[in-house]
């Protein structure tokens, strides 16, 4: 009997449900939170919380420059996202002027990639495309690959304006696209409303610039450098992201952080791991120690929060007949011992690994 696919009840554990912390026991059944007397895992000493969602994570892309296919790229990320309790990964990917590694044709081939990779995956794994606003030449082709493939969203972002003097041809073509890159962004948005597709932009330098996307349904505002971005987003009930790895600074430079006074001022729907995987577990805790938010709360940023974002109503929260979906973790060293997604064990160690070991001994012994 393979643990993977087996009928659990994990008890004796605290459990994230309904907003708050409770001591009781989590029944998982094809794959999804259940019901009924189970074989049981005794999981006293843990936290079970929703498995954590990544909004925008680790690029699959360096890992196979010069080195590993895709597969294999695909695979390695896959596992380490996996370790790090995150349940569904949105693959942050780009599509600019800047070629190689954030070209179109890399994002072709890495989507094509990644559906055939998906039936292996341990992860619910989508991807978010960054893409550039002048990149007006390929439109059909952006157009073309969003409907191919299900983008679990896109986020504009305009480099340009903070590289300086640059000596590439590629980046002086891109600018002289600029009168068009109004009209170019409202055809993408328009199609990305036909096909349901969560849009927004990445890296807002100011109210002003969160305003116009906004005005074209690019709603979602991550990573805004100025408060003023992410006070205009709150005012038209757009979410706000934000890194985690800006809320793990030493406590004395995190209180004086953009990102800290954001979460302080309630303008803060979500943290994503913008590819420092181990930052969203963490970052969570370090709200919760600091009295910013309770764990409960801060939590959300990382689970339910997400999939509302995302539109994933299946995922997000412990609640019967969702996905079960869970990050197991050690109350006292606060490190991932297991991962469950869609009620599979895609990551195991330490003594939680022992205990659902001793379970697979238990049930063998007694099917003998």
């Amino acid at each position: 009997m393979s643990l993977h696919h087996a009928a659990l009840r994990l008890t004796g554990a605290l459990v994230l449900r309904d907003g708050a912390l409770q001591q009781r026991s989590v029944a998982i059944r094809r794959g999804l939170i259940s019901k009924g007397p189970l074989p049981e895992v005794d999981l006293s000493g843990y936290l079970i919380l929703p498995g954590i969602i990544d909004l925008m994570g680790a690029p699959v892309g360096p890992r196979a420059a010069g080195g590993p296919d895709l597969q294999t790229a695909l695979a390695a990320t896959d596992r380490e996202i996996a370790a790090h309790g995150i349940t569904t990964a949105c693959l942050s990917q780009g599509w600019s002027w800047a070629g190689e590694l954030h070209s179109p044709t890399f994002a072709e081939a890495m989507l094509a990639a990644l559906e055939a990779y998906r039936p292996r995956a341990l992860t619910s794994l989508q991807v978010q495309l960054r893409c550039e606003t002048h990149t007006v030449d390929t439109a059909d082709r952006l157009l073309a690959l969003a409907r191919r493939h299900a983008l679990a969203s896109v986020l504009f972002q305009n480099t340009l304006e903070t590289r300086g003097p640059e000596p590439h041809q590629r980046a002086n073509t891109a600018a002289q696209q600029a009168r068009s890159v109004p009209r170019y962004l409202c055809r993408l948005a328009e199609a990305f409303d036909t096909l349901g597709t969560v849009y927004g932009s990445h890296g807002d330098p100011d109210g002003e610039t969160r305003e116009t996307f906004s005005m074209i349904g690019a709603k979602l505002c991550v990573a805004p450098r100025k408060r003023s971005a992410a006070a205009l987003a709150r005012a038209v009930g757009d979410p706000v992201a934000l890194p985690a790895s800006a809320l793990l600074q030493p406590p004395g430079l995190m209180d004086t952080g953009l990102a800290a006074d954001l979460v302080r001022a309630g303008l803060c729907d979500a943290l994503v791991s913008d590819g420092t995987l181990h930052g969203l577990a963490a970052a969570a805790f370090r709200l919760s120690d600091s009295g910013v938010l309770d764990l409960p709360r801060a939590w959300a940023l990382i689970s339910q929060r997400p999939a509302e974002i995302l539109r994933l109503a299946d995922r997000g929260v412990i609640d019967y007949g969702r996905r079960a979906d869970l990050t197991v973790i050690n109350a006292e060293t606060r490190t991932v011992e297991a991962t469950i997604c869609g009620g599979r064990i895609t990551y195991l160690a330490g003594e939680a690994a022992q205990r659902f070991l001793g379970l697979h001994r238990d049930i063998a012994i007694a099917a003998e």
